[in-house]
């Protein structure tokens, strides 16, 4: 895919999560790499309204180079393609459900979406739930990368989902899936319900998430 494929489809895309309410306002930002150097939604932008051609570029070392300036949290997505292994995308949202279950008390820090269904383990996986900060603080991107590449996607809590992806499409997929996911969580909250076994997930990661 070319670079201006790229940019087409990452205004695409992003008008699709905005017109389907996972995010409002300009709210959310992604970044997909290419060649040479990564594309990220500019900041302030809405993900409704992009231009193809205003998206910021940024060399390899993250320094923006074109279109208007990047998100102010480029360092959370800068996190994730040092750390991830093969992280080509990198989608955050506000997401509603998911943004809810990132704002309550006593979920599992360590696995915060659990395994209701084989497709959140197949396209997300373990979710992990990273302490408050302010937006914009450089810490968030200290506290993804102390991961070490273990996740491919975190909640930040009282804030809002992160996932990193191969590729643009996979990124929204998987954060469309986590955001559905959570729903089910905040829909089932008051009900015993019947999560996968370990078994079944290392199958689902046998044979899935390789």
């Amino acid at each position: 895919m070319t670079e201006a494929e790229l940019r087409d489809l990452l205004v695409e895309r992003s008008a699709s999560l905005y017109q389907r309410g996972f995010s409002v306002g300009s709210a959310g930002n992604i970044s997909a790499a290419v060649e040479d150097g990564f594309l990220i939604t500019p900041t302030n932008s809405s993900l409704g309204f992009l231009d193809p051609q205003r998206i910021s570029k940024l060399d390899r070392n993250f320094k923006h180079i074109a279109g208007d300036p990047p998100s102010k949290e480029v360092f959370l997505h800068r996190a994730f393609y040092e750390t991830v292994a093969r992280a080509g995308a990198v989608v955050h949202l506000h997401s509603t459900y998911a943004t809810a279950l990132s704002c309550l008390e006593g979920i599992d820090r360590d696995d915060a979406v659990p395994p209701l269904t084989p497709y959140v383990v197949m396209r997300v996986g373990q979710v992990k739930l990273i302490p408050y900060v302010r937006p914009g603080d450089p810490r968030m991107g200290d506290m993804i990368r102390a991961l070490g590449g273990k996740y491919t996607a975190v909640l930040l809590a009282n804030h809002g989902p992160v996932v990193a992806g191969p590729d643009l499409l996979s990124a929204i997929y998987a954060a469309e899936e986590l955001e559905e996911t959570a729903k089910l969580v905040v829909t089932l909250a008051d009900r015993h319900s019947r999560l996968l076994t370990r078994e079944q997930i290392d199958e689902l990661v046998a044979v899935f998430r390789k």
